[in-house]
This record gives C-alpha cells, structure tokens and sequence, in this order.
C-alpha cells in the first residue's frame, strides 16, 4: 500500500508553496511522488472548444487524453470520491501528498505562518509534524518553512521507511 501524508493548514498558511519545495526534495532524493489536490467547489481543466472539452459537453462520463508524456482523465462523479478511492487509481510512486483533506485520518503536515493571521489547527492524533515560522506544539516534530530537506529524512525514516532512500 502507498503511504498517504497530508499537508493541512488554514488558507494562505503557505502549503501550496511548502509542497512544491518538498516535492522536489523528494525527487531529488530519487522518490516518485503523486499528489493529490482536494478542492471544496467544481473546476475545469479543460479548455472550452478543445476536442475533450467537447467530448465532455457532448455528454461523455469520462475523458482521457493521452500523449507519449502523459496521461489525464476527467471523469464525472454522482459525489464526491473518498481519498482512499482517489489513491487507490494511482500507483508506481513510492508517496502519495495531498494538499488539504483535513478531515480523513491520515498522517498530516500542518502547515502554519504566524504572520497568516489564522490561528493553528490544533494537536491531532495523526499529527506527524509541523511546518512553522513559530514553534506551535513541543510534543510534534518542528520544521522550518525553507527547509525541505528535514521534512524529506523524516518522511523517509517513519514513512518511507527509509528502505527507498536513494540520497
């Protein structure tokens, strides 16, 4: 099974952007890396009058669009799919990130910037760590929000097991 770490925290705490940094840490450590972004409205990612699009407005349930580089299927939902569904459609990566998705019982990352003005989400069991420009609990591991690479040796020793550490 794929392990499964969220990155939680208010909005503007700075996720998005401490995501970024530890994905490529990661990468560079040699994992691959899936990602998986929960958002609370509807969205596009196709663009009007392109050929999916089309498809998709013709009345088909899913659409993939497929190229010798990637891969993207759009598929419509009578409601919202678990995390554990999302996950388990993805493999040969050695991670599975979210950003958001708060709520499942998951490992988190909490992400937090005093200077956001958002008060901390709070201690949960699932707590793994926490990402911060002040020190927020002194019973969870603490990072800094420009250091990635803590962050990367911690997830390779309690997630990764350090069994896929190519560093």
């Amino acid at each position: 099974m794929i392990p499964i770490i969220s990155v939680v925290g208010r909005s503007n705490s700075g996720k998005t952007t401490y995501l970024v940094k530890l994905i490529a840490e990661l990468k560079r450590r040699g994992h691959k890396v899936a990602v998986i972004k929960h958002h609370h409205n509807d969205f596009e990612i196709d663009l009007p009058g392109k050929d999916t699009w089309r498809h998709a407005q013709a009345g088909a349930d899913t659409v993939c669009l497929v190229s010798p580089y990637k891969v993207a299927m759009i598929k419509k939902t009578d409601q919202e799919l678990s995390l554990d569904q999302v996950a388990g459609s993805i493999d040969n990566v050695d991670i599975i990130i979210t950003e958001g998705y708060k709520q499942e019982n998951k490992p988190k990352i909490e992400v937090y910037r005093h200077a956001a003005g958002n008060e901390p989400l709070g201690v949960k069991p699932e707590l793994l760590a926490v990402v911060s420009d002040t020190l927020l609990y002194s019973e969870v591991p603490h990072f800094q929000l420009d250091d990635p690479s803590a962050m990367a040796a911690l997830l390779e020793l309690r997630v990764l097991n350090n069994e896929t550490s190519k560093d």
